[in-house]
């Protein structure tokens, strides 16, 4: 391994370290100073730090950087907030209609709302990203991430709003939500991806039943995680969901072309 790849494969840990060292900084000063000017700041990156480490390592998991700057930090914006203003809308929609809605409801839509971008970049930029499942799987990720860190920052700001300006429930909810992200929607969005761009990559009825497989796998996966909670369903959970990409990763270095930079 090139000092190159080693240098992308490692990359996570330097992005966790400034990420923690910037978010304990503002932290501190927060705390000293109790200026309410902080709290965006502070919300957005303790919602951001553990999820971007996680794309980061899932990202230089090959030794060699799949997707580009740009195109990662937009699947992470766009993707992130076209999934949860579609999936907020259809939530809301649903409720209205049925009064309640089930955790598999709520699944179906947020797993297939985190799909809207992925599935644009392939259909419009498929030329681009179609012959690389392992770049579709890091898309996935990066889109959840995305996701995730949008849903964390409204679970902090609300904690913030409910404790009357108490930065200590706001930490506890970015500390327990940020922690828990890359087991979640990451890592579900990146196994449906995985299903997306194996079909998109070579198109069959196999493959296609693989991606419906793996849409409903993410979908059991969130489900059980809303509907049972816990700290034993989200340990057996997350394991589940971060070694079964893993193994996507895995599989698709040795899929793709050996000429991918």
């Amino acid at each position: 391994m090139t000092a190159q790849q080693l240098a992308r494969r490692w990359a996570w840990a330097g992005t966790f370290l400034v990420g923690a060292a910037l978010y304990l900084a503002v932290l501190a000063v927060l705390t000293d100073t109790g200026n309410p000017n902080l709290f965006p700041t502070m919300i957005l990156l303790g919602a951001l730090v553990v999820p971007l480490t996680f794309v980061t390592f899932a990202a230089g998991r090959s030794g060699r950087w799949l997707i580009d700057g740009p195109t990662l930090g937009g699947c992470l914006l766009f993707g992130g907030v076209v999934g949860v203003v579609v999936a907020g809308l259809l939530e809301y929609d649903a409720m209205r209609r049925l009064g309640t809605l089930p955790m598999v409801g709520v699944g179906l839509i947020e797993e297939a709302a985190k799909l809207v971008v992925p599935a644009v970049l392939v259909l419009f930029f498929g030329h681009r990203y179609r012959t690389s499942i392992g770049r579709g799987i890091i898309i996935g990720v990066a889109v959840g991430t995305g996701f995730a860190v949008l849903e964390t920052m409204g679970y902090a700001f609300v904690a913030l709003l409910q404790s009357n300006g108490n930065v200590g429930a706001a930490e506890e909810t970015l500390f327990i939500r940020g922690l828990l992200s890359p087991a979640g929607h990451a890592a579900w969005t990146g196994l449906a991806c995985w299903g997306l761009w194996r079909f998109v990559t070579a198109p069959s009825g196999r493959h296609f039943a693989f991606f419906v497989g793996m849409y409903a796998l993410a979908v059991a996966l969130h489900s059980t995680w809303d509907a049972i909670g816990g700290t034993v369903t989200y340990a057996v959970v997350g394991v589940i969901s971060v070694g079964l990409l893993l193994l996507g990763l895995k599989r698709a270095q040795r899929h793709d072309s050996p000429i991918i930079v």
